[in-house]
């Protein structure tokens, strides 16, 4: 490659966003790409090199940079938390009764969609064989739940009242409405687990008087890659740590443009000398978008760049399982993939 010595570095850690394009976008730090330096893969410097920092973290959602490492394996570990940590959802709906406006099916996929509220460690997976398929679910892999409820008129309302929260008693179905029926062992075994939906307020059907659901449903183990609904995570995402330079000094009026060309907080104007002086205070908060490009007189003493293997993850739990548990147990997924790979290589080295 004819880069100099001077922007190896550059184009080695740094991607840079143009005017019109985004410069050093792959991966080129592989063995034998740039004399001089030694790129195979060590052990002890991945360790050196690799970190995680806590940013943010509550009961819902969670941030956190993850440093030293290749996109492909950021992505591989993004991957996994929407699609491989397993989680608990409704599989099977059974409707003994439904005389609400709302199908049998629009209603079985409104609640399949729920997310419930039940660790998924606790359970196994249910067997999928056709023999196994017409089998009920017993308390090691299924969860039972019941919907029952039937709209009547208020006897108590006004004969002038138009308002259906006025007129009607059990009109509004919400998710709150469904309760968890123990099987087997289960109401001594998770007698503090507070089993059901994760959210109460989901508005399932709405009824008027005579109209009832009496619906029965099981919950199943599974993970996302066979259905979204059992993916564990409102949105798991990443981007790559924003790298803002300015060049030579910009003062006065071009300060304060240049501070409105970024998102809030990135640049502060500092008094020097009587004279406002732009300068990064948090290149952490931008957005990338590259509306400094725009002016003329200002594209030229700012560089933006992202860091390659700095890594800003966002991760927003549906609230079956806290994000920090979700985010360990990616972790586990990922190792037992990489324990797998390694099986087969031995058990190829050996035939």
């Amino acid at each position: 490659m004819s880069a100099t010595m001077n922007n190896v570095e550059e184009i080695r850690n740094r991607v840079i966003l143009g005017e019109f394009g985004v410069k050093n976008v792959h991966t080129t730090d592989f063995p034998g790409n740039y004399p001089g330096y030694d790129d195979t893969w060590d052990m002890s410097t991945f360790q050196k090199n690799f970190r995680i920092d806590m940013v943010h973290v509550d009961e819902s959602s969670m941030e956190f940079d993850m440093v030293g490492i290749d996109a492909a394996i950021a992505n591989a570990f993004r991957r996994i938390l929407l699609a491989e940590v397993p989680t608990m959802a409704i599989e099977k709906v059974f409707i003994y009764n439904n005389t609400s406006i709302v199908q049998d099916e629009v209603l079985a996929h409104r609640l399949g969609l729920i997310p419930i509220k039940a660790d998924p460690r606790l359970f196994e997976y249910r067997n999928t064989g056709e023999e196994m398929a017409e089998e009920e679910g017993s308390e090691i892999d299924t969860i039972q739940m019941q919907l029952k409820v039937k709209c009547s008129r208020n006897p108590r309302a006004s004969k002038e009242s138009s308002d259906p929260q006025e007129l009607y008693l059990n009109h509004m179905v919400y998710s709150k409405d469904i309760k968890w029926v123990p099987i087997g062992n289960q109401a001594d075994v998770f007698a503090d687990a507070n089993i059901g939906p994760v959210h109460s307020d989901i508005l399932l059907a709405q009824l008027r008087p005579g109209q009832e659901l009496d619906i029965v449903m099981h919950c199943v183990k599974g993970i996302g890659k066979d259905h979204a609904k059992f993916s564990p995570v409102a949105t798991a995402s990443y981007r790559l740590l924003p790298e803002i330079t300015i060049l030579e000094p910009v003062e006065g009026e071009k300060a304060e443009r240049l501070k409105r060309c970024f998102s809030r907080g990135v640049i502060d104007l500092e008094d020097v000398n009587g004279s406002k002086v732009a300068k990064v205070v948090d290149s952490r908060l931008d957005t990338c978008s590259r509306e400094v490009l725009r002016h003329d007189d200002l594209k030229n003493l700012v560089k933006i760049g992202r860091v390659r293997d700095h890594f800003i993850f966002t991760v927003e739990s549906t609230g079956i399982l806290p994000p920090d548990v979700l985010v360990t147990e990616a972790i586990k997924v990922l190792m037992s993939k990489c324990q797998r790979f390694l099986s087969e290589l031995d058990s190829t080295d050996m035939e």
